[in-house]
Protein backbone atom coordinates (compact mmCIF):
# COMPACT_ATOMS: atom_id res chain seq x y z
CA UNK A 1 0.00 0.00 0.00
CA UNK A 2 2.88 2.30 0.78
CA UNK A 3 4.41 1.64 -2.64
CA UNK A 4 1.05 2.36 -4.28
CA UNK A 5 0.83 5.67 -2.44
CA UNK A 6 4.44 6.48 -3.32
CA UNK A 7 3.76 5.82 -6.99
CA UNK A 8 0.63 7.96 -7.02
CA UNK A 9 2.29 10.75 -5.07
CA UNK A 10 5.24 10.76 -7.50
CA UNK A 11 2.81 11.21 -10.39
CA UNK A 12 1.07 13.99 -8.45
CA UNK A 13 4.37 15.81 -7.83
CA UNK A 14 5.41 15.49 -11.50
CA UNK A 15 2.05 16.85 -12.62
CA UNK A 16 2.28 19.67 -10.08
CA UNK A 17 5.72 20.64 -11.47
CA UNK A 18 4.33 20.61 -15.00
CA UNK A 19 1.41 22.81 -13.96
CA UNK A 20 3.73 25.24 -12.21
CA UNK A 21 6.08 25.39 -15.21
CA UNK A 22 3.15 26.17 -17.51
CA UNK A 23 1.63 28.72 -15.15
CA UNK A 24 4.96 30.55 -14.82
CA UNK A 25 5.23 30.90 -18.61
CA UNK A 26 2.07 33.02 -18.64
CA UNK A 27 1.84 32.90 -22.42
CA UNK A 28 -1.87 33.70 -22.52
CA UNK A 29 -1.35 36.69 -20.24
CA UNK A 30 1.60 37.88 -22.33
CA UNK A 31 -0.49 37.53 -25.49
CA UNK A 32 -3.31 39.56 -23.92
CA UNK A 33 -0.88 42.31 -22.93
CA UNK A 34 0.44 42.47 -26.48
CA UNK A 35 -3.11 42.59 -27.82
CA UNK A 36 -4.16 45.45 -25.56
CA UNK A 37 -0.85 47.31 -25.86
CA UNK A 38 1.36 47.23 -28.98
CA UNK A 39 -1.30 45.67 -31.24
CA UNK A 40 -3.84 48.33 -30.27
CA UNK A 41 -1.29 51.09 -30.82
CA UNK A 42 -0.34 49.78 -34.26
CA UNK A 43 -4.01 49.38 -35.26
CA UNK A 44 -4.75 52.93 -34.15
CA UNK A 45 -1.71 54.23 -36.05
CA UNK A 46 -2.96 52.40 -39.15
CA UNK A 47 -6.39 54.02 -38.81
CA UNK A 48 -4.95 57.48 -38.10
CA UNK A 49 -2.64 57.33 -41.13
CA UNK A 50 -5.47 56.34 -43.45
CA UNK A 51 -7.82 59.04 -42.18
CA UNK A 52 -5.38 61.68 -43.40
CA UNK A 53 -5.38 60.45 -47.02
CA UNK A 54 -6.76 62.73 -49.73
CA UNK A 55 -8.05 61.39 -53.08
CA UNK A 56 -6.30 62.27 -56.33
CA UNK A 57 -9.63 63.28 -57.90
CA UNK A 58 -11.96 64.42 -55.09
CA UNK A 59 -15.00 64.74 -57.38
CA UNK A 60 -14.64 61.21 -58.67
CA UNK A 61 -12.89 59.16 -55.95
CA UNK A 62 -13.80 60.61 -52.54
CA UNK A 63 -16.32 57.91 -51.66
CA UNK A 64 -14.22 55.14 -53.15
CA UNK A 65 -11.23 56.24 -51.05
CA UNK A 66 -13.44 56.45 -47.94
CA UNK A 67 -14.79 52.97 -48.64
CA UNK A 68 -11.28 51.54 -49.06
CA UNK A 69 -10.11 53.23 -45.87
CA UNK A 70 -13.12 51.80 -44.02
CA UNK A 71 -12.44 48.36 -45.48
CA UNK A 72 -8.79 48.47 -44.39
CA UNK A 73 -9.63 49.64 -40.89
CA UNK A 74 -12.46 47.10 -40.53
CA UNK A 75 -10.11 44.32 -41.62
CA UNK A 76 -7.56 45.25 -38.96
CA UNK A 77 -10.29 45.58 -36.33
CA UNK A 78 -11.58 42.11 -37.23
CA UNK A 79 -8.14 40.69 -36.50
CA UNK A 80 -8.15 42.52 -33.18
CA UNK A 81 -11.58 41.12 -32.32
CA UNK A 82 -10.32 37.59 -32.98
CA UNK A 83 -7.27 37.96 -30.74
CA UNK A 84 -9.08 37.64 -27.39
CA UNK A 85 -11.06 34.50 -28.31
CA UNK A 86 -7.87 33.00 -29.76
CA UNK A 87 -5.99 33.68 -26.52
CA UNK A 88 -8.71 32.04 -24.45
CA UNK A 89 -9.28 29.07 -26.79
CA UNK A 90 -7.97 25.63 -25.86
CA UNK A 91 -9.04 23.82 -29.04
CA UNK A 92 -6.38 23.71 -31.77
CA UNK A 93 -8.94 23.36 -34.56
CA UNK A 94 -10.84 26.44 -33.42
CA UNK A 95 -7.58 28.41 -33.20
CA UNK A 96 -6.70 27.38 -36.74
CA UNK A 97 -10.10 28.60 -37.98
CA UNK A 98 -9.54 31.97 -36.29
CA UNK A 99 -6.04 32.23 -37.77
CA UNK A 100 -7.48 31.64 -41.25
CA UNK A 101 -9.98 34.45 -40.68
CA UNK A 102 -7.11 36.67 -39.50
CA UNK A 103 -5.15 35.87 -42.66
CA UNK A 104 -8.19 36.69 -44.81
CA UNK A 105 -8.59 40.00 -43.00
CA UNK A 106 -4.90 40.81 -43.46
CA UNK A 107 -5.29 40.16 -47.18
CA UNK A 108 -8.28 42.52 -47.24
CA UNK A 109 -6.32 45.28 -45.49
CA UNK A 110 -3.34 44.90 -47.82
CA UNK A 111 -5.60 44.86 -50.86
CA UNK A 112 -7.24 48.10 -49.72
CA UNK A 113 -3.80 49.70 -49.37
CA UNK A 114 -2.75 48.56 -52.84
CA UNK A 115 -5.90 49.97 -54.42
CA UNK A 116 -5.55 53.23 -52.48
CA UNK A 117 -2.03 53.72 -53.86
CA UNK A 118 -3.44 54.60 -57.29
CA UNK A 119 -6.22 56.83 -55.92
CA UNK A 120 -4.39 59.21 -53.58
CA UNK A 121 -2.59 62.49 -54.12
CA UNK A 122 1.19 62.47 -54.11
CA UNK A 123 1.05 64.51 -50.90
CA UNK A 124 -0.83 61.60 -49.25
CA UNK A 125 1.83 59.02 -50.10
CA UNK A 126 3.67 59.50 -46.78
CA UNK A 127 0.43 58.73 -44.92
CA UNK A 128 -0.08 55.66 -47.08
CA UNK A 129 3.49 54.56 -46.32
CA UNK A 130 2.88 55.17 -42.62
CA UNK A 131 -0.31 53.09 -42.82
CA UNK A 132 1.61 50.26 -44.51
CA UNK A 133 4.31 50.40 -41.82
CA UNK A 134 1.66 50.40 -39.08
CA UNK A 135 -0.05 47.40 -40.68
CA UNK A 136 3.29 45.57 -40.86
CA UNK A 137 3.88 46.32 -37.15
CA UNK A 138 0.37 45.19 -36.29
CA UNK A 139 0.75 41.91 -38.21
CA UNK A 140 4.14 41.33 -36.57
CA UNK A 141 2.63 41.76 -33.11
CA UNK A 142 -0.34 39.60 -34.11
CA UNK A 143 2.08 36.86 -35.13
CA UNK A 144 3.63 37.02 -31.65
CA UNK A 145 0.16 36.95 -30.06
CA UNK A 146 -0.81 33.86 -32.04
CA UNK A 147 2.45 32.08 -31.16
CA UNK A 148 2.04 32.83 -27.44
CA UNK A 149 -1.63 31.92 -27.58
CA UNK A 150 -0.83 28.61 -29.28
CA UNK A 151 1.51 27.75 -26.39
CA UNK A 152 -1.58 28.19 -24.20
CA UNK A 153 0.28 27.77 -20.91
CA UNK A 154 -2.31 29.45 -18.68
CA UNK A 155 -5.26 27.62 -20.21
CA UNK A 156 -3.44 24.27 -20.12
CA UNK A 157 -2.25 24.70 -16.52
CA UNK A 158 -5.79 25.55 -15.41
CA UNK A 159 -7.24 22.57 -17.26
CA UNK A 160 -4.63 20.27 -15.71
CA UNK A 161 -5.33 21.68 -12.25
CA UNK A 162 -9.06 21.17 -12.59
CA UNK A 163 -8.80 17.79 -14.29
CA UNK A 164 -5.79 15.54 -13.83
CA UNK A 165 -4.58 17.06 -10.57
CA UNK A 166 -7.97 16.63 -8.95
CA UNK A 167 -8.05 12.96 -9.93
CA UNK A 168 -4.49 12.32 -8.73
CA UNK A 169 -5.23 14.10 -5.45
CA UNK A 170 -8.25 11.85 -4.91
CA UNK A 171 -6.16 8.76 -5.73
CA UNK A 172 -3.47 9.82 -3.24
CA UNK A 173 -6.09 10.43 -0.57
CA UNK A 174 -7.61 6.99 -1.25
CA UNK A 175 -4.20 5.38 -0.85
CA UNK A 176 -3.57 7.25 2.38
CA UNK A 177 -6.97 6.23 3.77
CA UNK A 178 -6.32 2.60 2.88
CA UNK A 179 -2.89 2.79 4.49
CA UNK A 180 -4.33 4.42 7.64
CA UNK A 181 -7.08 1.80 7.85
CA UNK A 182 -4.57 -1.05 7.45
CA UNK A 183 -2.38 0.42 10.17
CA UNK A 184 -5.39 0.85 12.45
CA UNK A 185 -6.32 -2.82 11.99
CA UNK A 186 -2.81 -3.88 13.03
CA UNK A 187 -3.08 -1.87 16.18
CA UNK A 188 -0.03 0.22 15.38
CA UNK A 189 0.70 2.81 18.03
CA UNK A 190 3.03 5.64 17.46
CA UNK A 191 6.05 6.15 19.69
CA UNK A 192 8.30 9.08 20.20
Amino acid sequence: MLEEFGSRFSKYRALDRSILDLAVENTNLKAARLSFGPAQEAADAFRDSLEAIAPLDPAKDTWRVKALVATGVASVREIQVLQAPHIAEADEVAMTRMEKRMATSETGARSALETLASLVRPASRPQLSAATAALDRFIGVNTQIVALSRRNSNVRSLAMSLGEKRMLTAACEDSLRALRDALAKRGFTATR
